[in-house]
């Protein structure tokens, strides 16, 4: 169905950070899937784990334990803050399991607080909780229940005060929404705020998750524990999966025939976690992101003294939002012909996400290809300046 906007690219292959197309062209990816494939493409250990799950069971549904489900939960619980899993299949399947987890919470207070410009996904409820009113536009009339707040402002949550709601649902950077971190201090106010008033904390880490912000969760950076974290995008490396995670005392809310899903948590999927989950929490992973995020930062900096209409460098880790003084599309489609794939988050955002395992050679040559993309953008559309 004519649901994408598709660029002129077939990918044929891909490993690490690079994919290739059809004729063999060979392209940078700093796009990682959507902040998808954060081990790369085709990692080995998940391709293993996956190769011999082959051989055991591909599917026998939730009626009957599930080795790879148990231990992939083992190993998330044992990361985070949480006490129980829920597997399901994608993000927005997450975050339609932490909606309804809050109301099994809260059978007289169905009010969710969320923020304007948020993203949590496309099925119903998940759209109704997006503060994206373009995003909203055709699809109406939304789920009742949802009001949406200003992101990073301390004046709104005097609503939180005087109308508690049942929780409270947010991402720690707004990704879609254009790259934008919470700051430090509005997030501690925020918390205070739901404490006090017994307001569930719901974080959305689909695409901050999985290390992509320099920590394992990026609530992990804000110091406070959230009652309920959803996952997917790199928990599989970019085999389907998603998660939602809460602490004991709310997921008990949740008793048998609450929730279910034919193929969540199905062995295929959990042994592309558990390899994922492995490899994030026993290599250096974690710390190269640190290091190779330092590095595209100041040499993003340095760019943006060169190209005036570069006007801010923002994000975590290794989600990078460049805010420019024009169509970042066109960016983008300059990029493709340099052999280099970036994405967007808003018209005027050029969105940076390369595997967090990527070597600073590949930061370097991304360097030099996006200097070459800036510096055609400029003759073509900024010649004036």
């Amino acid at each position: 169905m004519n649901t994408y906007n598709r660029f002129p690219i077939t990918v044929d292959k891909a490993k690490g950070g690079y994919v290739w197309d059809i004729d063999g062209t060979k392209y940078l990816d700093f796009t990682a899937g959507i902040a998808t494939c954060n081990l790369g493409h085709v990692p080995d250990v998940v391709k293993d784990s996956i190769t011999s799950q082959l051989e055991k069971v591909w599917h026998c549904s939730n009626l009957y334990q599930i080795a790879p489900q148990q231990q992939l939960a083992d190993l998330l619980t044992a990361n985070s803050c949480l006490d129980q899993v829920f597997f399901c299949n994608s993000g927005a399947e997450a975050n339609e399991a932490a909606i309804k987890l809050v109301r099994a919470n809260n059978p007289n207070n169905r009010h969710i607080v969320a923020f304007r410009q948020s993203f949590h996904g496309r099925t119903l409820a998940a759209l109704s909780a997006t503060g994206q009113k373009k995003l909203h536009s055709g699809f109406e009339p939304l789920m009742q229940g949802f009001t949406f707040l200003t992101y990073n402002d301390f004046d709104s949550l005097n609503v939180l005060k005087e109308n508690p709601p049942a929780a409270v649902m947010l991402e720690l950077v707004q990704g879609e929404g254009g790259v934008i971190p919470a700051e430090q201090s509005w997030v501690e106010e925020l918390v205070q705020v739901c404490t006090n008033a017994g307001i569930l904390i719901m974080i959305d880490e689909i695409q901050t998750g999985m290390g992509r912000t320099g920590t394992f969760f990026a609530y992990e950076q804000y110091g406070f524990e959230p009652d309920i974290v959803t996952l997917a995008k790199g928990l599989g490396s970019g085999f389907p999966i998603g998660a939602m995670l809460a602490k004991d005392g709310t997921a008990n809310a949740f008793q048998p025939g609450s929730h279910g899903s034919t193929f969540g948590g199905n062995p295929l999927a959990t042994a592309a976690g558990i390899a994922t989950v492995t490899e994030m929490t026993q290599s250096n992973i974690l710390e190269n992101c640190g290091q190779m995020s330092e590095m595209l930062f100041a040499e993003l900096k340095n760019l943006q003294a060169e190209y005036s209409f570069i006007k801010l460098i923002r994000g975590k880790g290794l989600l990078i939002g460049i805010i420019v003084d024009g169509q970042a599309i066109q960016i983008v489609k300059a990029a493709i012909k340099e052999n280099l794939l970036v994405t967007m988050a808003g018209q005027n955002v050029v969105r940076i996400l390369p595997p967090l395992n990527v070597t600073a050679e590949d930061v370097s040559l991304f360097c030099e290809q996006f200097r070459n993309v800036l510096q055609t953008v400029s003759e073509k559309f900024y010649i004036n300046e």
